[in-house]
């Protein structure tokens, strides 16, 4: 039963999951602060989204939750929660289940709290919604809005992730300086992820970009953060100087500047597909450990997943630090020639459609 009207003057909406997580949390922000009388809207975020987030014209102040450093633990949690209670929220959503999450809202006082009933923390929470695991987390992050008798299909689902011109202008002259030429097509190719086991072989990635060197007639770049510097490296040393590396040279808060550069964006299961997709990139996922069904595949038609079918996968929900069979097949099985083919046939389609709406918001699939 749908809950009495709550207060929407001072909104707060927590999410302190993975990067990705809170890329697919942005349907959810722009559709209550398109549909509710919000006055003020907060998120509450971990240090690199907030990064992400800063020029959301949606959001209104991002709240750090350091929850991994600085706030970690017990004590960080009452910290935290005592330093929300200070800012009078009248309401608070979140779609992430950890019950520290939902006890971070509880201790912060704030009198009407909304999370799903699959929740750690469900008993915390004045309402509770339902989370369907068969459906995209697009859609299961718009689901918690149905304790306001709002579904999922009524909401505007596209992600979109705008970009202010200042970032765009810092990333166009740095491709300039680079020697990234504006007329020619990019494709951004992103070889890194948190988990090992969702990472394609370096080795794939740089036939892959000899490939298209030779075929399309193309410029491509390697993005990566701090941690995939060495994977990056060896990648650009394998396709002999075929690419030109992005690490060290963009911010997070650059990075959805660089990527609606591109043409064509190819990626592992990773936060910056996400963004991608949020830049109406035409996107290529590259699923190796995890798979589509779990709910984090491209949320868009302009989109294909390459895959290999194994009876292991998936092997957790998010991957692993290691393949559990020592076999590493799900990565091993997917070839360059694949991935190249769908690469082809979105980049064709890019050079002739490149504008077309969001319409369908589910990608092809390639299994193999």
């Amino acid at each position: 039963m749908p809950m009495a009207a709550p207060s929407w003057q001072n909104l707060l909406i927590l999410q302190t999951s993975f990067l990705g997580d809170t890329v697919l949390t942005l349907p959810l922000i722009a559709e209550v602060r398109r549909r509710f009388p919000v006055d003020r809207l907060t998120v509450i975020c971990q240090p690199m989204s907030r990064e992400l987030l800063q020029d959301h014209p949606a959001i209104d102040e991002i709240i750090i939750d350091d929850k991994k450093n600085a706030d970690r633990g017990w004590r960080g949690l009452r910290a935290k929660a005592a330093a929300l209670s200070t800012r009078k929220f009248t309401l608070a959503l979140t779609p992430h289940k950890s019950l520290r999450s939902a006890l971070m809202l509880y201790l912060a006082g704030i009198p009407t709290r909304v999370g799903f009933r699959q929740s750690r923390g469900w008993f915390l929470f004045n309402q509770r919604a339902l989370r369907d695991a068969t459906r995209h987390d697009v859609e299961r992050n718009l689901s918690i809005l149905e304790a306001f008798d709002v579904r999922p299909e009524q909401c505007e689902r596209e992600i979109v992730l705008p970009v202010r011109a200042d970032v765009q202008v810092q990333v166009d002259e740095l491709f300039d300086a680079l020697g990234i030429l504006a007329d020619k097509p990019l494709v951004g190719i992103n070889p890194g992820s948190v988990w090992p086991t969702k990472r394609w072989s370096a080795d794939g990635f740089a036939r892959l970009i000899s490939m298209l060197r030779q075929n399309l007639q193309c410029q491509v770049v390697l993005f990566g953060g701090a941690d995939d510097a060495a994977v990056v490296k060896s990648i650009v040393e394998r396709c002999r100087g075929a690419a030109t590396s992005l690490v060290g040279h963009i911010s997070l808060r650059q990075l959805p500047a660089a990527i609606g550069r591109c043409k064509v964006f190819v990626t592992n299961d990773s936060g910056p597909m996400h963004i991608a997709v949020a830049r109406r990139v035409p996107t290529v996922a590259i699923f190796c450990a995890t798979t589509p069904a779990l709910g984090f595949y491209p949320y868009s038609e302009h989109a294909m997943v390459v895959e290999k079918q194994l009876a292991c996968r998936p092997c957790t929900a998010h991957g692993g630090r290691r393949c559990p069979l020592a076999s590493e097949a799900c990565i091993r099985l997917i070839e360059p020639e694949t991935v190249f083919r769908a690469v082809e046939t979105i980049f064709q389609r890019t050079l002739h459609n490149s504008d077309a709406p969001v319409t369908r918001f589910l990608p092809a699939f390639v299994s193999v």
